[in-house]
């Protein structure tokens, strides 16, 4: 079979060919703005044209480029530029003497072709402004009038049109007019420079009651802030005060009863320049505290606190420039709270401000206090005690508040108690607030009272940490001391002595000793110094207990009393300067031990100097140690490296250096004496 033959597309050039120079300067009357630039030959740069028949064809080309470019600007085909500037340019081209040769009224057709209904440039305000002006500058401002009417029809939000028109029919003198084309402006409700407008046009033809009718009617069609003032400062150039102050009242009240907070404090601001450019600071300053007391939304709180600490530094004292820095914190505090009510060193710096700028008013302080202890920590952060004790620091201070300043103790013990019920005491407790809430009652002489909140300090939570308080038992114990009770506090210092932990137990013991001291007991406290050595054999605990038997008598005095009893005081000591020393010269292969014997036979040396003729100082000094430098070998590091050696201080003691010397001694006689038996020496 034959193949079906197939129809040859004509391939020959077209009559008219298009030229990459043809494309750009295409390119660049689309965008209008210059960005394209096209680089022509210098042949063809200048086009010479010889007669008028040239020029009608060089206008026809021009004329057809351009109904492209409105063609695909139009369609959207164009790919840069947009339907107005295109149709604008043509129209300008048209209108230009050496362009189109000034064909008016080729450029109107093509204006309303622009403008015709349905096109791309029919929403266009600036078409409609164009085309009008075009017709003004051929003196026919009427039908520029009358365009821009058709204009204000169709956009009647476009200000721009509405102010063209009105300039056109000021130019033509036409008062009544405008004041109509005002009128139907004004009826779409425009915003504040429309109005402003309207009453400086009937300003400029000395009409001052008509321009107060179109503030008034401003104001009722826009009941806001800025027309308000509009009106105000319309007066105010006009010299009637009264009237302007008479209208920020009105708005002021009008505005607050709609419930807008933002808009009543920005009239509230203008109201109180007003005032003060009156000179009257007063005023301002009252309205910007009422418009303070309004609570309006951040940031225009804190503009008004500016402008009226502003006012204050011009105008008022030193008490009024206080009050506005304070309440300018005072504002920066509560956002604080209120952005965090967790933060409560917040919470402390507002409490702070108002103790001292509202010292007299306890109500306020008090209910601040319970705005701040109501915002009780997570469970999970108050067992870390960063944000518990925190916390338990704002009740501390409510309560020293209720009880020193208000002076109301039955206030400050409901504080202390309801603090005890908020504390999660299964996952964090405070011993403070129990302890200061039974200072509380002792200072109210309600003793069982107090001794009933101790009891429960160390009974409420199960936890051992709180048994291993010792501030908790010996302020327990030094309330029944204070109360007199002397079995109740040895009972207290007997629990506490005997708990397997305290976290500072040498406190405790110190205590008790003292105790017993003071209440002459000084058997009991001596039994009680061999028991804490059972526990424990410090060096402080040997010196203390022959300091107190040095001095265990009835007066308390150093050396005090008659003979007999001195001399049995000395031996005490003595005896137990001796019990220490025997015990750690039984440790002296332990170099700590060594060092702690050397401070004990100092502090032995210098008691026997104090006991005065009843003292025993040469012993003492021949146990006296000599500080001398030794070397000692490292061991190796196991890889076959020598250790080194290393010099430290060591201790001899007298007694040593004498035993030593004695073994020496009978290590001498004895070779001696084997020497002298007939037996031969051999070297």
């Amino acid at each position: 079979m034959l193949p079906t033959p197939r129809r040859v597309k004509n391939k020959a050039p077209a009559p008219v060919q298009l030229t990459a120079e043809h494309l750009i300067r295409e390119a660049r009357e689309l965008h209008g703005d210059g960005s394209v630039t096209v680089c022509l030959p210098a042949e063809s740069k200048k086009r010479r044209i010889v007669d008028a028949d040239e020029l009608a064809e060089h206008r026809l080309e021009r004329r057809a480029r351009f109904e492209a470019i409105v063609r695909r600007a139009g369609s959207g085909r164009g790919g840069c530029g947009d339907a107005s500037s295109a149709w604008m340019r043509y129209a300008r081209w048209e209108e230009s003497p050496g362009g189109g040769g000034g064909d008016r009224a080729r450029a109107r057709s093509v204006y309303e072709r622009a403008l015709a209904g349905g096109a791309p440039a029919y929403r266009d305000h600036g078409v409609w402004i164009k085309y009008a002006q075009f017709e003004a500058r051929g003196g026919r401002v009427g039908h520029a009038c009358n365009v821009l009417d058709r204009a204000v029809a169709i956009l009647p939000r476009a200000d721009r049109i509405w102010s063209e028109y009105l300039r056109m029919e000021d130019l033509l003198g036409a008062t009544d007019n405008a004041r109509v084309v005002f009128d139907r402006w004004t009826s779409w409700r425009p915003g504040a420079d429309a109005w402003a407008a309207y009453a400086a046009f009937e300003l400029r033809h000395g009409e001052v009651d008509r321009a107060r009718a179109v503030h008034e009617r401003h104001v009722a069609a826009l009941p806001c802030a800025d027309a308000f003032i509009l009106f105000a400062e319309f007066e105010t150039k006009l010299k009637n005060l009264d009237h302007a102050r008479r209208v920020y009242e009105h708005a002021g009240s009008l505005l607050a009863a709609a419930g807008d907070n933002d808009d009543t404090a920005v009239l509230l601001a203008a109201f109180a320049d007003f005032e003060e450019r009156c000179g009257e600071p007063d005023r301002a300053r009252a309205i910007y505290q009422h418009a303070l007391r309004g609570e309006p939304p951040e940031p225009r709180a804190e503009e008004l606190r500016e402008k009226q600490l502003s006012l204050e530094k011009r105008f008022g004292d030193r008490h009024g420039v206080e009050d506005s820095i304070v309440t300018k914190r005072r504002s920066q505090y509560e956002r604080a709270v209120t952005t965090n009510p967790l933060c409560y060193d917040a919470w402390f710096d507002l409490i702070r401000l108002e103790e001292s700028a509202n010292a007299g008013d306890a109500n306020r302080i008090r209910d601040l206090y319970r705005r701040a202890v109501a915002n009780v920590p997570p469970a999970a952060a108050a067992a870390e005690k960063r944000h518990g004790r925190r916390y338990i620091y704002l009740w501390i201070n409510y309560a020293l508040f209720e009880e020193l300043d208000a002076e109301d103790v039955a206030r400050a013990r409901g504080v202390y108690r309801e603090c005890l019920r908020t504390i999660p005491h299964k996952k964090f407790s405070f011993s403070n607030i129990c302890v200061m809430a039974a200072e509380l009652e002792i200072r109210d002489k309600n003793l069982a009272a107090a001794r009933r909140l101790l009891g429960n300090a160390i009974g409420v939570a199960p936890r051992p940490k709180l048994f291993r308080s010792s501030h908790v038992w010996r302020s327990y114990a030094a309330l029944e001391k204070k109360l007199g009770e002397t079995d109740r506090a040895r009972s207290v210092y007997d629990l506490a002595v005997s708990q397997p932990a305290l976290d500072a137990p040498e406190l405790v013991w110190t205590d008790y000793i003292q105790f017993e001291i003071d209440a002459g007991e000084l058997d009991r406290a001596r039994q009680l110094y061999e028991r804490l050595l059972g526990k424990t054999q410090h060096l402080n605990v040997w010196v203390s207990y022959a300091e107190f038997e040095a001095t265990a008598c009835s007066g308390g005095a150093a050396i005090a009393g008659n003979a007999a009893e001195k001399a049995e005081r000395v031996r005490r000591c003595r005896a137990v300067f001796r019990r220490a020393d025997e015990h750690f010269r039984g440790c002296a292969d332990d170099p700590a031990m060594k060092e702690a014997r050397a401070m004990l036979l100092q502090q032995w040396l210098v008691k026997e100097a104090a006991f005065g003729d009843l003292g025993e100082v040469e012993p003492v000094e021949k146990k006296t140690p000599r500080r001398v430098k030794r070397k000692r070998s490292l061991l190796a590091d196991g890889n076959g490296g020598g250790g080194g050696c290393e010099e430290f201080f060591d201790y001899i003691f007298g007694d040593e250096e004498d035993a030593t010397a004695a073994a020496g001694f009978k290590l001498m006689k004895a070779a001696y004496e084997w020497k002298n038996s007939g037996h031969v020496i051999t070297y």
